[in-house]
């Protein structure tokens, strides 16, 4: 898997507007008249239109998006789009043991998720040591670089002041992980990279464009 060159895009991070953590929902293609959905990071299922999956309605699929309605939510899931989230008590516990991400564009794979309650974007990176995200994005998540302790990073543009903190908590689907090392970088990214320090805490199978992280224990 090809590490994603991410410390020198010079891309602010955009605020992601979502509810209080709840169920995902993201559509990874079509199958004939159903929409392959993606629901809480869990195997594709292929959904007709007035069927309902995992508490998830099916309102209707065109050739890219489908409408889908959850606890009396409507939401437009985008055909290859970062999933969209919906506000659920019942996902609250974060006690789920598999992830299951689908290649996007570049073979990379990306996962909408959270860092201590608060939404934000992850793309896999299995060459980082640890999860790394920018400045920025660190104050928008509620992270305290005053507790964190001070180090540098080599990019492309040389050495660059940085911090190593420990996030009380990272979150994809219903799976939660604590006590996660990160380090924050002065430049902004598009994405939260996932490094080792969350990736490590799983066993990882890849088959063709799906991604398994089954949790250690």
């Amino acid at each position: 898997m090809r590490r994603a060159i991410v410390f020198v895009v010079a891309l602010a991070t955009a605020p992601f507007a979502l509810p209080a953590w709840g169920q995902t929902v993201a559509m990874t293609g079509r199958m004939g008249s159903k929409a392959l959905l993606v629901i809480d990071g869990g195997a594709p299922r292929a959904v007709a239109a007035g069927s309902t999956v995992q508490g998830v309605k099916v309102l209707s699929v065109s050739p890219t998006d489908a409408v889908v309605e959850i606890a009396g939510q409507r939401r437009t899931v985008v055909l290859g789009a970062s999933p969209v989230s919906v506000g659920s008590a019942g996902a609250a516990a974060g006690s789920g043991s598999r992830i299951v991400l689908s290649a996007g564009s570049g073979g990379h794979f990306q996962a909408q998720g959270a860092i201590n309650g608060r939404a934000t974007q992850f793309l896999v990176d299995t060459g980082a040591t640890a999860v790394a995200l920018g400045r920025g994005e660190a104050q928008r998540l509620g992270v305290d670089l005053s507790q964190g302790t001070p180090t540098r990073v080599h990019t492309a543009n040389g050495a660059a002041a940085a911090h190593r903190v420990t996030l009380g908590s990272v979150r994809i689907g219903d799976v939660e992980v604590r006590s996660v090392e990160a380090l924050v970088v002065p430049q902004d990214m598009p994405y939260v990279l996932l490094g080792n320090s969350f990736l490590s805490r799983f066993q990882m199978k890849r088959e063709n464009d799906l991604l398994f992280l089954d949790r250690r224990y």
